[in-house]
């Protein structure tokens, strides 16, 4: 009988293969913006998108590889979203996500198609990322144009004729004017104001006036988190009782808790289901994984990073283990009618949409949003 010799060295080999297979990650790049006006959507967006990954990381990862999240602070500035883009792409990631904000997406651009990178769930939803499609960005919600042409229809609808369009002079400004200005063309009206602020040095003092002067019924406010927060307590001190309707961006509770007295009542749209019905499967999907948190801890940003995370999960687990760049985006594209909780998402190389769900909430006295 040959027994063969004992040999330590392979012996510690074969346990640092082992457990390095066992720990393998799959590295994600995030940049996006943790401070600055939009921050506490971002952290909503953020966690809820964790929410998924650490699910699917307790349960063994993609293919047995853990999924690592790494995120940087680009402070709604789109040089350094650009930056932050280009050191994660240098780190070895495989694809970035769920960024924040048209600008800022923008500038990401030349990187994904210079390094045949994907971008996964950017959190806009500018047209100029759905059309024409570019080939590597994958968006996971409804357009600005989508919203806020709604808006309009639903103004009109109910007897408001009186509408000031007012928003941020940049690339998100335009993108949602552009779909309201279709929504009244649709209903044969025109906006008794369409005022533009500087979004870089936000001044609301000068602009009130313009507003009280057209004595408008509804103010259509495209800006972002505290920029929206800081012209409407202008207009409401300045005696003006206008409707506010602004877009899904701003769709988070700390969004709600900058307006102080002034959220009750406002409408807010909305690209996903209503984040406190349990009809709902990815709500209720979410709320079981937050556990005795519950759905009180649920907002409409927290399910948008969801939905996310889902989509990038579903991307992986498509590419196979050890998920390259290239193959990642492939197996997007392969994505045909996949549920990631009562929503369908599609992708093929001439549509990088997603979806299309849009809604309209408003902010309860109870500074949830109802719907």
């Amino acid at each position: 009988m040959n027994i063969l010799p004992f040999k330590p060295a392979l012996v510690a080999l074969s346990l640092c293969l082992a457990s390095a297979t066992a720990w393998a990650q799959i590295k994600i790049g995030q940049t996006s913006s943790f401070t600055g006006p939009v921050a506490s959507g971002v952290k909503e967006g953020t966690d809820g998108a964790k929410v998924y990954l650490n699910a699917i990381n307790a349960k063994g990862g993609v293919n047995g590889q853990q999924v690592e999240l790494i995120s940087l602070d680009d402070k709604f500035d789109a040089k350094l979203a650009a930056e932050n883009a280009k050191k994660l792409i240098d780190q070895g990631v495989v694809a970035l996500f769920f960024n924040r904000g048209t600008p800022q997406t923008q500038a990401i651009l030349p990187l994904l198609t210079e390094h045949k990178i994907a971008l996964i769930g950017p959190s806009t939803g500018a047209m100029i990322f759905h059309n024409p499609v570019h080939p590597w960005v994958f968006n996971v919600r409804a357009t600005y144009q989508k919203e806020s042409e709604r808006a309009v229809r639903h103004l009109s609808l109910v007897g408001v004729d009186r509408i000031v369009l007012l928003q941020s002079n940049d690339a998100f400004g335009d993108d949602g004017a552009k779909g309201a200005l279709n929504g009244f063309a649709a209903v044969n009206k025109k906006p008794v104001a369409h005022i533009k602020y500087d979004r870089s040095k936000p001044e609301f003092a000068p602009v009130v006036p313009e507003i009280m002067k057209t004595d408008p019924q509804a103010v259509i406010f495209i800006g972002s988190g505290t920029h929206v927060a800081d012209g409407v307590a202008l207009l409401r001190a300045a005696g003006s009782r206008a409707q506010i309707v602004t877009l899904s961006n701003n769709a988070a509770s700390g969004f709600v808790k900058s307006l102080k007295e002034n959220a009750r009542g406002m409408v807010v749209s909305q690209v996903f289901p209503y984040e406190r019905s349990m009809a709902a499967p990815m709500v209720k999907e979410l709320h079981d994984l937050l556990g005795s948190k519950g759905a009180s801890e649920i907002t409409p940003a927290m399910l948008e990073g969801f939905a996310a995370a889902k989509v990038l999960v579903e991307g992986l687990k498509r590419a196979g283990p050890n998920p390259t760049r290239e193959r990642i985006r492939t197996a997007l594209e392969s994505m045909k009618k996949v549920d990631i909780g009562g929503l369908e998402v599609s992708y093929g190389p001439n549509d990088h949409t997603g979806l299309e769900y849009s809604d309209l909430s408003i902010i309860g006295p109870d500074g949830k949003f109802q719907r």
